[in-house]
């Protein structure tokens, strides 16, 4: 089968996946094994090809935003044919103390997918067969790859920040995740605020019915009672810190972060503010996710990239040259 493989992470202006012909895998008992049909492009994808995220394997198909056919280990509850979605998390342990306790996110032997364990850059991908999800009929390939780590983990995003109904919502960056989540915000009626630093990025962010649109220099024009930021930015974190009201909190939707600045306590945290990681998602949120994008024809805007340019479409991301998300197709 044909591949997008990682060898030694660099930087992406150096093209570091090679387009390749690699044997195709076979599933093994409690895998399925997918064709792909789609593979959303995440800015984790990008930390991994650069290296800013530790290589755990010397040679790697990235990719965890999968849109696949089942074409063998199908059982009766996936048959043959079953269109699924993979996502970041692939798999976990079941026994330890996180596992115990609903958070399966936080499991310290998880499988990621795309990154311990091969992806969806190629034409086939083994996955866990109960990590994934069946797809509404509602959700297309390629709209549907998208939702799969930037709609799940934006979605996450907002349960870890405590956002309510009505409330005002900023969201700091406005890529392939928040242009995901304001969808939902809107269906829960609250005000959204967008700072971010392109300006098609504004003008999509208008678009999609934000109530006041920003660069990154400025401030909501009202206090927030909850922020989500998605830019890999420490800066970007303060910034949020500062549109809070009090008692209101930050969620940091990053798997890497450059660094977060020295701030001014008494000005910024004090006042029951609170400062909150996001870390992967469980498969709860996924299927909650996945029954509300369909229920509200959520349809994010997508742009396609042949597989043999898969150095192109991460570079695209790193670029914020596109809108929305990126998408792979073999």
């Amino acid at each position: 089968m044909k591949a997008a493989i990682l060898n030694s992470p660099q930087d992406i202006s150096s093209h570091p996946l090679r387009i390749d012909e690699v044997p195709q895998p076979s599933a093994q008992p409690e895998q399925v094994l997918l064709r792909v049909r789609a593979c959303g492009v995440c800015r984790t994808d990008l930390h991994i090809a650069e290296g800013e995220l530790l290589q755990l394997r010397e040679k790697l198909i990235p990719g965890h935003q999968i849109v696949g056919e089942i074409v063998e280990g199908a059982t009766p509850g996936l048959p043959l044919g079953t269109r699924v979605g993979v996502s970041w998390i692939g798999g976990i342990d079941g026994k330890c103390w996180y596992c115990q306790h609903g958070l399966e996110n936080l499991c310290n032997a998880a499988t990621f997918t795309g990154y311990n364990v091969d992806g969806g850059y190629a034409e086939y991908a083994l996955a866990r067969s109960d990590f994934v999800f069946p797809l509404p009929a509602a959700l297309d390939d390629l709209h549907a790859a998208p939702l799969l780590c930037a709609g799940i983990i934006g979605f996450r995003s907002l349960r870890v920040a405590g956002v309510e109904h009505g409330e005002r919502v900023g969201l700091f960056g406005f890529g392939a995740s928040a242009h995901l989540a304001i969808a939902v915000l809107r269906t829960w009626q609250c005000e959204v605020y967008v700072s971010t630093r392109g300006a098609s990025h504004r003008r999509l962010a208008e678009s999609l019915g934000a109530a006041w649109v920003g660069n990154e220099t400025e401030k909501p024009p009202v206090e927030l009672d909850r922020a989500v930021t998605f830019a890999p930015s420490g800066d970007v974190v303060v910034a949020a810190l500062g549109s809070l009201r009090k008692g209101g909190v930050v969620a940091i939707n990053a798997i890497h972060l450059d660094r977060i600045p020295e701030f001014d306590y008494d000005r910024l945290l004090w006042g029951e503010r609170q400062l909150r990681s996001v870390a992967n998602m469980t498969r709860s949120d996924a299927r909650d996710f996945l029954q509300i994008a369909a229920e509200i024809d959520l349809r994010p805007k997508v742009t396609v990239f042949p597989l043999d340019q898969a150095n192109e479409a991460l570079a695209a991301v790193k670029g914020d040259s596109i809108d929305g998300a990126a998408v792979i197709v073999p």
